[in-house]
C-alpha cells in the first residue's frame, strides 16, 4: 500500500491494514482507488435508471416516509436527483451492500458494533448532482451527519458515509471537500463550527478529492463535508453517488407506514 503525496489516498486489501486505520483514526476519511470496476459501475447505473423510469411513471413521492428530490438533466428531462432505500428495489444493488469489504469497514466504528442496514435512516441514497438553469441539487453546503439524531431526539452515535462514485470527477469539476480532523472536535463544533448546510463558502483547509468512476470515499458522519458546485453545466457537470451509511445504536428499520422525519422537511426549505 502506498500513501499519495498529500495522503488521501489509500489502498484497500480484504482486511484494512494498520496503516489505513490510524489514517482513518486522525483524518476521519478514507479515499479508496477502484473499489469497483468500469463494469460494474455501468451495472449499478442501468439498475438506478430502471428504478428512476418506475418512480417517474408511479410519480412516487416517498419511500418508507422519506421524500424523493427530483429536478431536470441538462435536456429538460424530469429526473430523479436523489433516491432513498435505492437496494429495496434492486437485487443487485442489495447483493453489493453484502460485500464482504463493505461489511469489514465496520470496523472503522470500534468500539461500537457497525452495521450495515438497508432498511434504517434513508437506505441506499443515491445522489444525482448536474448543474442546469432549472436544478437546484448542483452542491450542497458544509453539514456534519451529526444533526440527525438530534432531530430524532436521540444522542448523537458514530456513524460511517461511504459513497461508490458513479461518475469520473476531478476536483476541478467540484465535488466531495472534507475538513481532515475535524470529527475528533467537541461536540458543540460538530454542530456549530459553521452553518449547517447554509454555508457553500470554501475553507483553506478542506481536502478535495480526484475521483475516478468506481472509487470509494468514507468519511467519519461527524467530519465536516460539503459538496462543491460544478463550474461547468450540463452533462459535464454531472456526479452520481450511491450511499452507503454504516451505523450503530439500536436498530430502527422503517417500512412503508414511516413519517417523513423533520430533518427532511428542513433540508428541503434550506436547498430550494
Amino acid at each position: 500500500m502506498l500513501f499519495t503525496s498529500n495522503k488521501t489516498t489509500l489502498g484497500l486489501s480484504q482486511i484494512l491494514t494498520a496503516d489505513q486505520l490510524a489514517f482513518f483514526n486522525q483524518n476521519g476519511f478514507i479515499h479508496i482507488k477502484q473499489f469497483v470496476d468500469r463494469q460494474t459501475v455501468n451495472l449499478f447505473l442501468s439498475e438506478i435508471q430502471w428504478i428512476e423510469q418506475q418512480w417517474l411513471a408511479e410519480n412516487r413521492e416517498k419511500v418508507n416516509g422519506t421524500p424523493i428530490k427530483y429536478g431536470y438533466d441538462e435536456q429538460g428531462q424530469r429526473i430523479v436527483q436523489r433516491f432513498a432505500f435505492a437496494s429495496q428495489f434492486s437485487p443487485i444493488l442489495e447483493a453489493f451492500l453484502n460485500d464482504d469489504r463493505l461489511q469489514g469497514l465496520t470496523q472503522l466504528l470500534a468500539p461500537y458494533e457497525g452495521r450495515i442496514s438497508p432498511q434504517e435512516k434513508d437506505g441506499l441514497v443515491v445522489n444525482h448532482y448536474v448543474r442546469t438553469p432549472e436544478s437546484n441539487f448542483s452542491r450542497m453546503g458544509w453539514h456534519t451527519d451529526s444533526p440527525r439524531d438530534l432531530f430524532l431526539g436521540q444522542r448523537i452515535l458514530p456513524m460511517l458515509n461511504v459513497g461508490l462514485h458513479l461518475d469520473d470527477c476531478p476536483q476541478s469539476n467540484g465535488g466531495l471537500r472534507v475538513l481532515p480532523g475535524t470529527h475528533r472536535q467537541h461536540a458543540l463544533m460538530t454542530l456549530f463550527r459553521k452553518k449547517q448546510f447554509i454555508d457553500h463558502r470554501p475553507d483553506r483547509r478542506e481536502v478535495g478529492f480526484d475521483i475516478e468512476a468506481g472509487d470509494l470515499t468514507i468519511h467519519n458522519g461527524n467530519l465536516w463535508h460539503r459538496v462543491e458546485q460544478s463550474p461547468n453545466l450540463g452533462a459535464s457537470s454531472r456526479r452520481r453517488v450511491m450511499y452507503i451509511p454504516i451505523i450503530t445504536g439500536n436498530k430502527k428499520p422503517k417500512n412503508a407506514s414511516s413519517k417523513t422525519p423533520f430533518y427532511h422537511r428542513f433540508a428541503k426549505r434550506i436547498q430550494d
